[in-house]
């Protein structure tokens, strides 16, 4: 298929694509914050949908799953599209391996093991990993996460690290059906954020704070997130 009957088809896409961007400006604009990356996380997308994406100069995309990760990366290196991967779901220590060569952040860090295993295959690949430490802000049971009265003296321990660089925090909240429900969790892992960041405790200059997905991304914005993922609102095609 030509590209431009291609594109054609998933028109619907880039109006999504260029709405999001707008609504994550202007709710960044509103607050004075500072600039924010949208990650397109893709799980609900077909192979297309996916690439019709990418041709729209998407730069950053997450897989919830490593499997899934590994075929996008695939279809991406196929069509000759250059992203940066995130992985953004529960991560099993098993599976590092397979993505500690690539992946450009690990969003879901949250517990002293994890990181060890994230530490010893990206030594293997030669690397440092940047990733995020995970914090449950609702506290629910049996989700991941770290609690966010654990989360300093966890935050601590990567300080060892050498091959691991902590470069922020990412939530995800409970699902709510008003998006301003959010805000009380996005808010204190923003007061979290600001803690680390003044302690030191960040391996970077530009430490992300990774808040809000589709139902939230415009509040997240306005409590501070710096990166927001986006996935279904991405590829929903009009009525």
């Amino acid at each position: 298929m030509k590209e431009s009957v291609f594109m054609q088809e998933y028109g619907y896409i880039e109006r999504n694509l260029a709405a999001v961007r707008a609504r994550i400006e202007a709710a960044r604009a509103a607050v004075g914050g500072a600039p924010v990356t949208l990650i397109a996380v893709t799980k609900s997308a077909s192979d297309a949908e996916f690439l019709a994406l990418m041709r729209l100069g998407v730069t950053d995309f997450g897989e919830n799953r490593v499997q899934c990760y590994r075929e996008r990366r695939e279809l991406l290196a196929q069509a000759g599209i250059t992203a940066a991967p995130h992985l953004i779901g529960t991560l099993q220590r098993n599976k590092v391996k397979y993505i500690a060569d690539s992946v450009a952040l690990i969003q879901s860090l949250d517990s002293l093991p994890l990181a060890e295993e994230i530490e010893k295959q990206a030594a293997k690949a030669g690397r440092v990993i940047p990733v995020l430490l995970e914090i449950n802000s609702d506290r629910e049971e049996n989700k991941s996460g770290v609690l966010p009265e654990a989360a300093e003296a966890l935050a601590s321990e990567l300080a060892a690290f050498s091959h691991l660089s902590l470069s922020g925090l990412m939530t995800m909240g409970r699902d709510r059906e008003n998006p301003e429900e959010y805000r009380p969790a996005f808010r204190e892992t923003r007061a979290l954020f600001e803690r680390f960041k003044a302690a030191g405790l960040f391996k970077t200059d530009a430490p992300v704070l990774s808040m809000g997905m589709s139902d939230s991304y415009e509040v997240a914005v306005s409590e501070g997130a710096t990166m927001v993922r986006v996935g279904r609102t991405l590829f929903r095609r009009e009525e």
